[in-house]
């Protein structure tokens, strides 16, 4: 069963993160061979301000 994880900043439509879980599963079923409902997917989103790259907030960039 492939696990995926995806972070990223939010700001994303629920369209478009419905989007990005079915093109990444339609991968993992083409790639892998597994059947799409094995293919489980965690989208974790997150603040700008709990972010930092280089020692500074993205918030702050």
């Amino acid at each position: 069963m492939p696990e995926i994880q995806i972070d990223m900043l939010k700001g994303r439509s629920h369209e478009q993160i419905k989007q990005i879980v079915k093109d990444i599963t339609a991968v993992m079923v083409k790639d892998t061979k597994a059947k799409p409902e094995a293919v489980h997917i965690v989208v974790r989103e997150f603040e700008a301000n709990h972010y930092a790259l280089g020692g500074v907030l993205k918030s702050d960039m």
